[in-house]
């Protein structure tokens, strides 16, 4: 995540995230169904209304990374090196990025999340936007000469990567199997020569 440099900014990235801790730790501790806005408001210390211009919904308390998930793969793509290729890239935030959300005190909250329906279904709609995002910065990298199906493909089998390997015994080697497979599948995309 981006550290903020003016001290507004600063002071509203704190607030931002004593509400998203305090959520977390009273869902954890009460369970997620039985905390509502207003008890996560007020063991937070500031108003339902700041609440709500900080997170558009009581999921979104829950998945306050949501933003920079999506940046950082994004960037994956527009911000590697000249000749890097695409799906090591991609593989590498993956790996990063799973790494964070398989570490220690991660467990509680995947299962949290996988016990309710709300949080399933919000997680499913980020993924569904990380995916268009991912596929928009693939199609717009024109070193790059894929279709928009192509592109959107891989961009889905990559989100689906971080949720797969997430959920494995060994999720390093689950990236790894899982992006050899999307990097032979980016492989048979490559436009033919004549064509």
């Amino acid at each position: 995540m981006t550290v903020p440099t003016g001290r507004r900014e600063r002071k509203k990235a704190a607030t931002r995230q004593k509400i998203a801790d305090t959520a977390l730790r009273l869902f954890l501790e009460h369970g997620y169904d039985a905390v509502g806005i207003r008890d996560v408001a007020a063991e937070a210390d500031v108003a339902v209304t700041t609440l709500f211009s900080h997170f558009a919904s009581k999921e979104a308390l829950v998945f306050e990374q949501d933003e920079d998930f999506e940046h950082r793969l994004t960037q994956a793509v527009t911000g590697r090196a000249p000749h890097e290729p695409l799906i090591l890239a991609l593989r590498r935030e993956i790996q990063a990025l799973v790494r964070h959300c398989t570490g220690d005190g991660a467990a509680p909250i995947w299962r949290m999340i996988d016990g309710s329906p709300a949080l399933r279904q919000y997680e499913e709609s980020m993924r569904l936007r990380h995916t268009e995002s991912l596929a928009t910065a693939i199609a717009a990298d024109l070193g790059l000469a894929r279709t928009t199906t192509a592109c959107r493909t891989i961009a889905r089998f990559v989100i689906d990567a971080f949720s797969l390997a997430r959920e494995a015994p060994d999720p390093e080697t689950a990236v790894d199997e899982i992006f050899q497979m999307i990097e032979a599948a980016w492989g048979v995309t490559r436009p033919s020569e004549g064509a």
